[in-house]
């Protein structure tokens, strides 16, 4: 095979089941930086801020897909390369629908600024979301109101509770946005509970890479991909090689042409062989 693009996940995935990159992990992947014509990409459901350590870590350089593809930074400078925003005419509505189960997290591009996240009371908030903000520190901004937010730049609504409920929001919004929102539920690897984000329908970990790869000249054939959750199917579905980690779910494992252990036995180091054999 031709590879000219690898992208790799983050939590799941090179990150071990305690959230840490292992020496072997960092240098499998700085070997692949220095495969001659061959790019990696971190692409991650975190936001720039916590993944931008664990890029330097591995000396990645350019870009960067985050928020589950909702904007592409650069390494460098933290400026955004390209974004799908949630739309602005539909903000008002999700932070409503939002509100009927607990404070929104509003997730702005506003990295430069020092603030990622705006929310309202965090004592109404599901006990899993107050655990999650008191690890956030400055770069959460409590506010009265979350709809003055300026809505022209909000990469992502969400919310984090338990998984039941967050179903039942999740079904009502299918039912009241129908195709002008796009939902993900995701398992909160690092903190408790699950969270349900509410992004723009343009967003996603695969429009924005093949959007990238496409201003390199590079096709959905020439792309590697390695990943665990949901966020990840259609990424590992739609280039030329998508290796699914032994932890992933069923339906991630089944979108992959291939699967190898988990991300406890040194699956994302086994990906990364045999990714290097073929590029």
């Amino acid at each position: 095979m031709n590879l000219r693009l690898l992208a790799l996940d983050l939590d799941g995935t090179l990150l071990d089941p305690y959230g840490k990159l292992t020496p072997s992990v960092r240098d499998a992947v700085r070997r692949a930086t220095q495969r001659e014509g061959l790019r990696v990409v971190l692409c991650t459901g975190r936001r720039f801020r916590t993944a931008l350590p664990h890029a330097q870590a591995l000396g990645l350089t350019g870009a960067i897909v985050v928020n589950n593809g909702a904007i592409v930074k650069d390494l460098a400078s933290g400026e955004t390369i390209q974004h799908a925003y949630l739309p602005a005419s539909e903000f008002e509505e999700v932070i409503g629908h939002v509100r009927t189960h607990g404070p929104p997290l509003v997730y702005l591009d506003t990295y430069r600024e020092g603030v990622d996240i705006w929310t309202e009371r965090r004592d109404q908030a599901h006990a899993f979301q107050r655990e999650y903000l008191a690890d956030q520190g400055t770069f959460v901004t409590l506010v009265d109101d979350v709809a003055r937010a300026d809505r022209e730049h909000v990469i992502m609504v969400s919310t984090m509770a338990d998984a039941e409920s967050l179903a039942e929001l999740r079904r009502r919004a299918h039912e009241r946005f129908g195709a002008r929102i796009q939902t993900h539920s995701l398992i909160n690897k690092n903190y408790q509970g699950q969270i349900l984000e509410f992004l723009s329908p343009g967003a996603g970990k695969w429009p924005a890479l093949e959007r990238l790869a496409a201003t390199w000249g590079i096709a959905p054939s020439e792309i590697a991909a390695v990943g665990d959750d949901v966020n990840d199917a259609e990424l590992l579905r739609s280039v030329g090689l998508g290796i699914a980690m032994g932890n992933a779910l069923p339906e991630v494992r089944a979108a992959a042409r291939r699967v190898v252990r988990g991300n406890a036995e040194g699956g994302a180091v086994e990906a990364l062989e045999q990714i290097l054999a073929l590029a």
